[in-house]
């Protein structure tokens, strides 16, 4: 069996061949759908007449909606974060079919025809209203149901649904349907982004500064750098961006690299010596058409106009919840905690109105079954006997698979009795689902459990304690801490 899909093509029972690609010759992209996010800004601000270069420059790409629901179907009801915009960001190494050989020759890829694998999939998540924008990675070896195409890598899912007879477009609903179905967000639109793409994009951004805490050598990807600052020029940053050989955690380490390189290349994009370039302007729209496809549904006034609300310098990185690197099939993988989810994208786009203008339930009235995902032994018994002794009516006890996070799970409709939960597990977050049929405890690694009441103390007054609905709910929610790092300040350090 094959230890890797670098050098492999797997041909599933009745299903289109999955691509791997010589290991010496890939070149993995970040997700430059960023950046050119950020060349709407800058050209957007310059003149408006740049915008309809823009629109004539840029491919379309139709991608059929089951309308009202969203761009793969999913109900409305559903969308975790409303009127939020997620961008999917896409980056591969197809080759546009309007590439000269020259272009190709400045990449070293004249000998390769590419491949439509995703290898870089970002979803940039833009509050309502504006404020802090989120860029959430998806590993390319994501172990996730494709749907119609059994469980293998995500990067595969465009290539399975293009291979079905839809083309791009194709591949763009199913890679797009996998991620819903993945995180629980709805995806609004779409940027997918070549190898020429990427390479004439930040060409006309010109040399970007990065800093290395130690040196970085990989022949593979062709990375060769000093600790410290190093400016980079097109070539360089396409080694600096597939380089995953060497890192200790391989392609998540490969992730920071991605978002720290964007985050760069916005505060760049962004300067003024850039919005006051004609010839950068002009250079960046050049540097789109064949070798950028969107949705035709994104407008691109909108988007500026939404963009115009956010400080895209200080956008924060995340990586979706991973619990190792499990060899599948002979295949490497990336194993994705989907029990801690609906947590950590609840953690970015906050929780839904309902949870949040809850009271929470008495205790009493509330009943609860304790699952024990935290591989510790007893953990389940220990809080079902807490929680009946702060008088909630609690099932039987339980395990499942281990997660690392400690969520309250419950069904729509029960967001009073999940409030009364969470209020007495410190750290835990309740979440909607659609898999219970009543509130859940669900523990996990990292340790949450239900609190214990407080110690008496030798000669504590004999007043008789408070209530757990008056004690336990007294105090207010903390407020939400940002997720991820931010990576745009200048002279910033990464691994």
């Amino acid at each position: 069996m094959p230890t890797d899909d670098r050098d492999t093509v797997r041909t599933p029972r009745g299903g289109p061949v999955r691509h791997g690609r010589q290991r010496r010759r890939r070149l993995v992209l970040p997700s430059i759908g960023g950046a050119l996010a950020m060349a709407l800004v800058l050209t957007g601000g310059y003149a408006a007449w740049s915008y309809e270069q823009l629109d004539s420059s840029l491919t379309k790409v139709h991608v059929a909606r089951s309308a009202p629901d969203g761009p793969a179907g999913r109900d409305a009801a559903a969308d975790a974060d409303g009127a939020a915009q997620n961008i999917l960001l896409i980056g591969d190494d197809h080759r546009p079919s309007d590439a000269t050989p020259q272009e190709l020759a400045e990449l070293s890829t004249q000998l390769d025809d590419g491949a439509t694998n995703t290898d870089t999939m970002i979803v940039l998540h833009i509050p309502a209203g504006g404020g802090s924008a989120t860029m959430i990675s998806f590993p390319r070896d994501s172990w996730v149901p494709i749907p119609g195409h059994g469980t293998f890598k995500l990067n595969s899912a465009f290539s399975d649904g293009a291979a079905d007879g839809g083309g791009d477009a194709g591949g763009m609903k199913l890679l797009i349907q996998t991620i819903e179905n993945t995180s629980g967000l709805t995806i609004d639109h779409f940027v997918r982004v070549s190898l020429l793409g990427f390479y004439q994009l930040v060409k006309a951004l010109g040399p970007i500064d990065v800093c290395l805490n130690q040196a970085a050598h990989d022949t593979n990807s062709g990375v060769d750098l000093p600790a410290g600052r190093s400016t980079l020029d097109a070539s360089q940053a396409l080694s600096f961006v597939r380089q995953r050989d060497g890192l200790p955690r391989g392609d998540l380490d490969r992730e920071v690299r991605q978002q720290y390189f964007l985050s760069q290349e916005a505060r760049e994009a962004l300067s003024a010596r850039t919005l006051l370039d004609p010839v950068k302007v002009a250079d960046l729209l050049h540097g789109v058409g064949d070798a950028v496809q969107v949705d035709d549904t994104l407008s691109i006034p909108s988007l500026i106009a939404t963009f115009s609300h956010i400080d895209l310098s200080a956008i924060r990185s995340t990586t979706i919840p991973t619990s190792g690197t499990p060899t599948i099939d002979g295949y490497s993988t990336v194993a994705v905690d989907s029990a801690a989810m609906p947590a950590f994208i609840q953690s970015i786009v906050g929780p839904p109105a309902a949870y949040s203008s809850a009271s929470a339930a008495d205790p009493s009235t509330v009943h609860v079954s304790v699952l024990n995902g935290s591989g510790a032994q007893g953990g389940a018994t220990a809080a079902s006997s807490a929680l009946t002794a702060k008088g909630f009516v609690v099932g039987a006890p339980g395990d499942t698979a281990t997660t690392s996070t400690t969520v309250v799970e419950y069904p729509a409709g029960s967001e009073a009795q999940a409030k009364a939960v969470a209020a007495v597990v410190p750290g835990a977050t309740a979440v909607v689902s659609t898999t219970v049929s009543g509130v859940t405890l669900v523990l996990g690694t990292d340790g949450h459990t239900v609190s214990a009441p407080p110690a008496a103390t030798a000669g504590a007054s004999s007043a008789p304690a408070a209530t757990p609905s008056t004690a336990d709910h007294a105090a207010a929610p903390a407020p939400r801490k940002p997720v991820g790092t931010a990576y745009g300040t200048k002279g910033t350090c990464i691994n």
